[in-house]
Formats: structure tokens, C-alpha cells, sequence
């Protein structure tokens, strides 16, 4: 799912539409001429994604034998995926390098808090369940709510119930599925302190994600590019060793190699016994 922009310096996203069912060389021509247009490209693809889409990512990936195409998959229910492909889109409009933004994905998925508002949890498979909410999922008029991320929560909606939130300021976003309910908007939002709501379609991918279609997915995010600009470039940096590119954290996106491990050298102690001896 592309969200639509969230300012007018958002760029576009291309989505990459039935990849895994269509001919290789089609899929491949696509993905060849994306990297010769904009030199870099950063794929964000849900873990939830099915075998044969990643299976063909990544052999798209080593028949272009190209170390300027990014993996990422981050564990998030399908309205925060959308929501960190968003925050990539619009800190591509800025003056950071490809390998520091691919990076930033796994920095910006911290300040997300994504969850859905559930009548039922007997298939819910993907944020443990206990067997007591299981019963009384059968219970008519029973809903839940549930955070996916960053920490697995699941309460029964009563009107003392609350869902731990982020302790920093976020803007909101709805998107509601077959379930009638105002507890996302009236309740949550409230208790969250959100500076902003906006809704959006429910996602393709939300019902098979949640076992449900009788939903209310929620997603609280940083809507601000200078916000997310001033988070991205405050983090050290390195240079991979391997590719040369700049990049967060020690394992680079694009050729995915980690720093070298020198053995320590040998104490002093022991050099001056090698000597003797």
C-alpha cells in the first residue's frame, strides 16, 4: 500500500505489483531500469510477504549481481509498513546519501507504535494470545485491542482498558475495516495525546495479517520531515568496508556486509615469553 503524500516534498513510491507472478525477465527489466534512473533502490517488503515474493526479490537482486539494491523487511502489520515507506519517501527529497537512508528504515521503525482494534483474536497468530482471550473471543460483542509493535500488548476493551503509547508526540492514522466502533478515535487517541488524526483505506494485506476483516488498524507515527531529518543525521555513521558506501549501524543495506573482526593482538606478557624462549 502507497500512502499518499504527507507534504508536497514526499516523492512518489513505485510499487513493485505481482513481481513473483509475473515473468522473471519482465520483473527484471523493471527492476533494471529503476536502478539505472535513480542509482539506488530501497525495497520494503513486509516479513508477512509470501515465500515467492521474497524468493523473487532476492534473485532479481543476484542476477543483477548489484550491490545498489537495499532488502528491507521490517516486522510491522501492513498500515505501519506503509506508514515507514512513507518517512523513506519523504527523507529521499533530502541531502542524504542512499546508504545512511536504506539505514534509516531500521532507526525510524522504533518510533512506530502499530496496532488494530479486533472482534475477534481465534486467528490472530502474529502477537501471542492467551488462551483466556481465546475463550472469550467467542463471547458476542467482545473486541480487543491489540499493539503489534513495539512490544506486544493485548487487553479486552473496557472502559478502564488502555494500550501503553509513545511518550513523545505523534500524529495519528485510521484506517477502518468492517468493524463499527469509535474506541481508536474517541478513546486511544485521547489517551495517547495525538497531535493530529487522519484515516486512510484499510490495507489489502490487513485482514490475512490480523485474521480478521472486522478491524480498525492504527498507526501513530512522526509526521514532521524535520523531525525525522534531525533523528536520521544525529546518528554516528560509518563507511562500509566493503562497498564503500555510508551507512547506520554495522551491517551495511546494500551488499550486507558486516565489519571485520581482527584478532586481538597479543599481549605483552606473552610477546616477551615468545622472546625468551
Amino acid at each position: 500500500m502507497a500512502l499518499p503524500p504527507q507534504d508536497e516534498r514526499t516523492l512518489p513510491a513505485v510499487v513493485l505489483r505481482d513481481i513473483h507472478r509475473r515473468p522473471l525477465e519482465q520483473a527484471l527489466a523493471e527492476m533494471q531500469a529503476l536502478v539505472e534512473h535513480h542509482g539506488h533502490v530501497i525495497v520494503v517488503c513486509p516479513q508477512a510477504a509470501p515465500t515467492a515474493v521474497q524468493r523473487r526479490l532476492h534473485t532479481l537482486r543476484a542476477l543483477m549481481e548489484s550491490d545498489r539494491i537495499a532488502l528491507f523487511r521490517p516486522e510491522l502489520p501492513p498500515l505501519g509498513l506503509a506508514v515507514l515507506a512513507r518517512q523513506l519517501r519523504q527523507l529521499a527529497s533530502c541531502d542524504i546519501s542512499p546508504g545512511v537512508l536504506a539505514s534509516a528504515g531500521r532507526l525510524l521503525v522504533h518510533y512506530i507504535h502499530a496496532g488494530a482494534l479486533l472482534n475477534s483474536v481465534t486467528r490472530l497468530d502474529r502477537v501471542p494470545v492467551g488462551l483466556k482471550s481465546h475463550a472469550k473471543s467467542w463471547v458476542p460483542g467482545t473486541q480487543f485491542g491489540v499493539l503489534a509493535h513495539p512490544e506486544p500488548h493485548l487487553i479486552r476493551i473496557t472502559p478502564e482498558a488502555q494500550l501503553p503509547g509513545p511518550e513523545f508526540g505523534t500524529w495519528m492514522l485510521v484506517a477502518k475495516g468492517q468493524l463499527q466502533s469509535d474506541w481508536v478515535t474517541g478513546t486511544l487517541a485521547p489517551s495517547w495525546k495525538v497531535q493530529g488524526l487522519r484515516e486512510t483505506p484499510l490495507p489489502a494485506e490487513s485482514p490475512g495479517w490480523w485474521g480478521t476483516g472486522k478491524l480498525i488498524e492504527f498507526c501513530s507515527y512522526l509526521p514532521d520531515l524535520s523531525v525525522l531529518y534531525q533523528l536520521v543525521t544525529s546518528v554516528r555513521r560509518g563507511r562500509c568496508h566493503w562497498c564503500g558506501i555510508d551507512v547506520i549501524g554495522d551491517r551495511c543495506v546494500f551488499c550486507s556486509a558486516t565489519p571485520p573482526v581482527h584478532d586481538s593482538p597479543p599481549s605483552r606478557q606473552l610477546e616477551n615469553r615468545t622472546a625468551v624462549g
